[in-house]
């Protein structure tokens, strides 16, 4: 299954390199810091690249490819990860966060009860890092709710 490995790495380094042209179009304003809003996806995608070219250069020849309930589970966590992306805007940074982390929390094989308070934990410690102490303009809830 050679084959798996350098297909996953091209299709990766095309992602990235979409990435790259994506954030090349964020705006910066004249005062602007010297390293620009564009240097963290820049260094994610040279991280993708880089190890991209090492699955394409030297792919891992005894892969076994999921098969029937792992291939059901990462599509529930692929699931998960897009609504995630859409739920977080119209309904701030908790409640998307605590769900969708419980849920791959309890994916991984946590207890229900858990993997919900580790949801829970997680979404409140990371609301306190980005708004608190990174001083993120971060929305915790809808509109009208609260902070």
């Amino acid at each position: 299954m050679i084959r798996g490995d350098r297909i996953f790495g091209s299709v990766m380094i095309v992602v990235a390199l979409g990435y790259i042209l994506s954030a090349s179009g964020i705006q910066t304003s004249f005062m602007s810091d010297p390293v620009g809003p564009r240097i963290f996806p820049y260094m994610i995608a040279t991280v993708v690249i880089l190890s991209a070219l090492v699955m394409v250069l030297r792919p891992d020849p005894d892969q076994d490819w999921p098969a029937g309930p792992m291939v059901a589970q990462l599509a529930l966590a692929l699931l998960v990860l897009v609504a995630y992306a859409y739920a977080i805007t119209p309904l701030g940074f908790l409640i998307p966060t605590a769900i969708a982390a419980g849920i791959l929390s309890w994916q991984i094989g946590g207890h229900p009860m858990r993997a919900a308070l580790s949801g829970l934990g997680l979404s409140v410690g990371l609301f306190v890092l980005f708004r608190v102490i990174l001083g993120l303009g971060l929305k915790g809830l809808p509109a009208g709710m609260g902070f």
